[in-house]
């Protein structure tokens, strides 16, 4: 299969014309971000946020120019709105709240319409490092075993992690009428900017870019019928939190955090966001409560102990279970088969399993 090239990309949106302007919207200036994998082309057009409604379908006529070059096989394009500095132009658009108030979900209308799928909740933590995407793929997991279809969702558009945490990092979704299959793995159906940029491109964009797509890689999967979706957050609370806060009907969320001082500090901030946003909590995990020496069987406390239930009880949100800090744990996430799966009968698995059923029986009721 022959590989298209940006020039290609471009001169066929060259023939895409702006109703209003009759300008090219590569005259215009407007194509961003254009990136190319293996036939899957994403790209942005980036317009005033106050002309966005009316130009859907220039939207659509740019992917079905780009779906059509040979090589193609899918093109996916997202209105990203800007800050522009002409007399009409609307300011950029800002969610989060001002000195600390609180922004309810009504704040963003219109829900995006996700047909088939029951339930979704987010794994999210207030800070990096504290093991929160492992957490969120061994859960997908774990609720997968207890009998659930499950969906995951990489929500971290600049560092997305779930391609390789499942070994999945050289597929590609596939897809008809700019409509996507979701790529599977261990049973999990998996979307992901991932699977769309090169493993070492880093994703350059502005915040609203990141929101557009964000919102279409969820609107235009094909996800079936799934019981529950995990999103697997990006740590801390900004804006792409907040948008999946306000587009998406969440049934709850689920905060990991290390038994630390400073994880915690910045795990108080993030289930204090979901809170401000009417977001369900579902509860705090310790990851890396413990340690087990595999030669002596000493266990070590490395990071402290019972923070994150301390944290809960203090919080009022319930605490859901403890993960310890082992090897295993990550030498299978590195190799793309998570501990549940690696190890189904092992005390990691099991660990995973018992907060899974926690989960599973709030969202029950």
């Amino acid at each position: 299969m022959a590989s298209v090239t940006k020039e290609q990309v471009l001169e066929a949106l060259a023939g895409v014309i702006d109703g209003v302007s009759g300008s090219s919207i590569v005259d215009l200036g407007w194509i961003g971000g254009i990136a190319i994998r293996d036939g899957h082309v994403s790209f942005s057009i980036e317009i005033d946020p106050a002309l966005a409604k009316n130009l859907e379908p220039v939207r659509q006529a740019a992917e079905k120019a780009v779906h059509a070059l040979h090589g193609v096989l899918t093109a996916s394009a997202v209105l990203s709105a800007h800050r522009s500095g002409g007399p009409t132009a609307a300011p950029a658009a800002s969610h989060a709240p001002q000195h600390g108030g609180a922004v309810g979900q009504q704040d963003m209308p219109g829900k995006l319409d996700l047909p088939g799928v029951k339930s979704v909740i987010a794994v999210a933590s207030g800070k990096g490092g504290v093991g929160k995407s492992t957490t969120a793929a061994n859960l997908a997991l774990a609720l997968s075993k207890l009998g659930l279809k499950v969906a995951l969702f990489d929500a971290d558009i600049y560092g997305p992690s779930a391609p390789r945490l499942f070994g999945v990092h050289l597929e590609r979704p596939t897809g008809e009428e700019n409509r996507l299959q979701p790529v599977l793995s261990h049973g999990i159906k998996m979307m992901s900017i991932g699977f769309l940029v090169p493993e070492d491109a880093p994703v350059i964009w502005r915040g609203p870019m990141v929101m557009g797509a964000l919102e279409q890689l969820l609107r235009d999967v094909e996800w079936g019928e799934v019981d529950v979706m995990v999103i697997d957050m990006p740590p801390g609370t900004g804006d792409t939190q907040l948008t999946v806060c306000q587009k998406v009907k969440l049934d709850g969320a689920v905060i990991v955090s290390t038994p630390q001082d400073i994880a915690l500090l910045d795990a108080r901030k993030g289930l204090n966001m979901f809170r401000k946003v009417e977001v369900p909590i579902l509860g705090i995990i310790e990851n890396m409560s413990y340690h087990i020496c595999s030669k002596c069987g000493n266990r070590e406390e490395i990071f402290g102990h019972g923070g994150a239930r301390a944290t809960a009880q203090e919080l009022g949100a319930d605490f859901l279970g403890e993960v310890p800090l082992h090897l295993a744990i990550r030498e299978s996430s590195d190799q793309g088969t998570p501990i549940v799966m690696a190890e189904p009968d092992g005390p990691h698995a099991k660990a995973f399993l018992a907060i899974a059923a926690k989960i599973k029986a709030k969202l029950g009721r």
